[in-house]
This record gives structure tokens, C-alpha cells and sequence, in this order.
């Protein structure tokens, strides 16, 4: 059941960026970091695109339950989850933004509950 449930959430995750990288909005401009009112940076499409087949890449993982590879996704997704200590994750400086807030109450959180079902699968 963890591991449906873990892969429907990655594929969902990843058929959103696939929406994002053919030009859909919504949502889209609280998916990015900001600082003072600005994008940090503008993902072009293809990048979107690839984090779109990353993130469906690993519903596959989580379905096909390779140990290895679950291991270092549960590892980059609870890292991302701390954070850069600059504009992402629970220890980040930038906190006044719609990312930032987005982030602190579901990105973040989501993250760290998909690493530790990932490790969880990993270790099973």
C-alpha cells in the first residue's frame, strides 16, 4: 500500500511539470523561489520537462522496489527537505515569499514524508 500510494504521489508530481513544461500556469509561480519579489531563477521547458521524467522515473523505482535506487532517492529527498539554507527547505533564510510559505507548509514536509517512505521501502 506504501509503495502505491508513494508512486501514484511521484506521478502525479511528475504529469505536473509535464503540464508546467507544455505551458500550463496554474500553480506554476508558487513552484519557484523568489527573493524580494523576483524569481530566483526561470526553469526553461526542457528543464521542467526533465524534472518531470525524474520524478516519474522514480514512481518506476518505487513500483519496481529497487533497494539501491530508493536509498539514494529517500537520501536526496530528505536533503532537500533541510534544505540549501537559502531558499528552500525548513532551514532556509527567505521566507517571505509564496514559495517560501508553500514550501514551509506542504513542499518541504512532502519531501521529507517521501524520503521516509522511500527509506522505508528501501529497507523492507
Amino acid at each position: 500500500m506504501l509503495a502505491a500510494v508513494t508512486a501514484a504521489i511521484f506521478g502525479f508530481l511528475g504529469l505536473v511539470h509535464f503540464y508546467w513544461a507544455a505551458g500550463g500556469g496554474t500553480g506554476k509561480s508558487a513552484a519557484i523561489p523568489e527573493i524580494n519579489g523576483a524569481q530566483a531563477f526561470k526553469p526553461s521547458r526542457w528543464a521542467t520537462a526533465g524534472v518531470g521524467v525524474v520524478l516519474l522515473g522514480t514512481a518506476a523505482i518505487v513500483l519496481m522496489h529497487v533497494e539501491l535506487l530508493l536509498a539514494c532517492a529517500a537520501a536526496v529527498l530528505i536533503l532537500r527537505a533541510i534544505g540549501d539554507f537559502r531558499l528552500v527547505g525548513f532551514f532556509k533564510r527567505h521566507r517571505d515569499s509564496r514559495f517560501a510559505r508553500m514550501d514551509t507548509l506542504l513542499y518541504s514536509p512532502l519531501c521529507l514524508a517521501l524520503g521516509a517512505a522511500l527509506a522505508v521501502l528501501a529497507a523492507s
